[in-house]
């Protein structure tokens, strides 16, 4: 009896303590506020955006791929440094696709997928890479247009977007 008794217990303490599944994954943060799209950017702006974005690269060494969409979803420059892998181009597109579609940095949804749980999600929405590397462009507090970067680990993908990025805004 006594043992049997040791069993109930131990069973009333751990249903007792059990926390429903859906209590153990951490809530998604809000979206972001909306961010309006603006006029595509231009050809000029673009240089700049692409010239920065180089300039890091190459100061590190790093063989990129580099794309620049305007706010319509269209490219305007795309650069291919010596020695990138080709598959780096499209993993570009698709990064900066994801930041001007979503209005938010692709890194993001590559937070989102390494925490895991109800967060997987995140790979069924369609055109969504869930990869560091894709930042809109901003300019007067709207998206002009979007940079992708792909070629190095993704936190490097993300330096050199965000040099970038960060060009078209400085005066």
């Amino acid at each position: 009896m006594h043992g049997l008794t040791l069993l109930l217990i131990a069973t009333a303490i751990l249903v007792g303590t059990t926390v429903p599944v859906g209590a153990q994954q951490p809530a998604a943060p809000p979206p972001p506020p909306t961010t309006p799209y603006g006029s595509p950017i231009d050809l000029n702006a673009a240089k700049k955006v692409m010239a920065a974005a180089e300039a890091e690269a190459t100061k590190n060494n790093w063989p990129m791929a580099i794309v620049i969409l305007d706010s319509s979803g269209h490219t305007v420059m795309l650069h291919k440094l010596d020695n990138t892998q080709y598959g780096s181009i499209r993993v570009a597109e698709d990064k900066a696709q994801t930041a001007l579609d979503f209005r938010r940095p692709s890194k993001v949804f590559e937070d989102l997928v390494a925490q895991g749980g109800i967060n997987m999600r995140i790979l069924s929405l369609r055109g969504a890479a869930p990869l560091e590397g894709g930042v809109p462009i901003l300019v007067d507090g709207k998206i002009i247009g979007a940079i992708g970067v792909s070629g190095g680990a993704s936190s490097q993908d993300g330096q050199v977007a965000k040099a970038g990025s960060d060009a078209a805004s400085a005066k």
